[in-house]
């Protein structure tokens, strides 16, 4: 998400943020030395012993067990060094204020440690997360033969990195081959059927000479995965297998001027070109992988479109068109990506990218995957000379 992070305003409340951290941190040792100025001027009429109690437990909610302990041991000398100097020992108030020190001291020092525990134990799992990331949806390279390309994701779930949308670019002995999909639910489910589908097609990209095939190949891994998934579950409430589905569009890219693309119930591409965009409607529609019984073409055709130097296709999911802002209105997406032509392509996606956060004001409905490819001209031109 470099472009959303990157926005003026983004960059402006990680500046506050970090600003309130300094201050929140700051915090305990302000308290500490009004508590000794207080003291040592003439307003040390005014009793100040309640005021040392809360510095070590403010130090606990931005400190770690070392910063607690050394408020913790400062605040005990403030408490020595007042009451010395106000020849207080003795006094009722002042053990008062000792043991109360005490007690607090020990419940922050106490919090301080957990926190920092679980803070570990989160950003292990924030590392095991984006390994999986990596995993299932790896980084789409920015340059393949004779195109370039770019990839963004934007998991709905807050927190998540990975979800139910699915995508990858290859090189294969058969051109440039291209998936982008979109799993029906949200979830660990998902992702399984996700990850069940990805490999089926990187496995698949390097033998399977016709696009049809590799979608059979990608809808039988997804029918294993769902099978063995209900004969995990410990429930004996069977699940509807009509409501087990994932829409994908499978694209490939050769020397010749044009795309092929096989839809399985996804929303159709959009092709750049010459600044306008337009929409590859298919014309033969065919359900998603998973519903392989509603298959009434045979074998699956491909669909052909003209795709010729410094043109561009963008293939998403419909997370993308299903954006809403808050008075309901979706996302137009063909508008924006026409006046970002002039982008190169990972600009051009985190542009997009941020003006879908812009619009949804940062509140995703679903996942929101795009795949943006430009066949390169310069690379074409030299190979046709050579």
């Amino acid at each position: 998400m470099r472009a959303f992070y990157g926005s003026p305003s983004v960059v402006s409340l990680i500046r506050s943020s970090r600003t309130l951290f300094a201050l929140a941190r700051a915090l305990p040792f302000a308290v500490l030395l009004t508590v000794l100025g207080i003291e040592f001027t003439p307003a040390h009429v005014l009793y100040t012993g309640p005021l040392l109690s809360p510095a070590p437990a403010l130090a606990a909610v931005t400190m770690g067990p070392v910063g607690t302990g050394s408020v913790v041991l400062m605040a005990g000398a403030v408490s020595t060094i007042t009451a010395t100097h106000n020849h207080a020992w003795g006094t009722q108030e002042v053990y008062t204020n000792l043991l109360a020190l005490l007690v607090v001291s020990v419940a922050s020092l106490a919090t301080s440690t957990a926190r920092v525990r679980r803070d570990k134990e989160l950003d292990k799992v924030r590392r095991i997360a984006q390994v999986s990331q990596d995993v299932v949806l790896r980084p789409v390279p920015a340059h393949l033969d004779g195109v370039r390309a770019a990839g963004v994701y934007l998991a709905a779930e807050e927190g998540a990195h990975i979800g139910g949308d699915l995508y990858e670019v290859l090189a294969t002995p058969f051109g440039i081959r291209i998936i982008v999909g979109d799993v029906r639910g949200k979830g660990l489910p998902a992702v399984r059927s996700a990850a069940a589908v990805l490999g089926a097609f990187r496995e698949a990209a390097d033998y399977e000479p016709e696009l049809p095939r590799m979608a059979l190949r990608c809808e039988a891994a997804l029918r294993r995965e769902l099978t063995r998934a209900q004969s995990l579950e410990e429930t004996t409430e069977p699940r509807d297998p009509a409501e087990e589905f994932v829409t994908v569009v499978l694209a490939q890219i050769t020397d010749a001027p044009v795309v092929e693309l096989v839809s399985r119930g996804h929303p159709p591409p959009l092709l750049l070109c010459r600044g306008e965009a337009s929409s590859l409607e298919t014309t033969s529609p065919l359900p998603p992988l998973g519903l392989e019984e509603f298959l009434s073409t045979s074998p699956i055709p491909i669909e052909k479109y003209p795709f010729g130097q410094g043109d561009r296709l963008l293939l998403y999911t419909d997370g993308v068109l299903e954006a809403r802002d808050p008075a309901r209105n979706f996302f137009d997406l063909p508008a924006h990506l026409a006046q970002l032509h002039d982008c190169p392509p990972q600009e051009l996606l985190d542009r997009l990218r941020a003006s879908l956060l812009h619009h949804t004001r940062g509140r995703l409905a679903d996942d929101a995957a795009m795949i943006i490819v430009e066949r390169d001209a310069h690379h074409m031109s030299a190979r046709r000379t050579s």
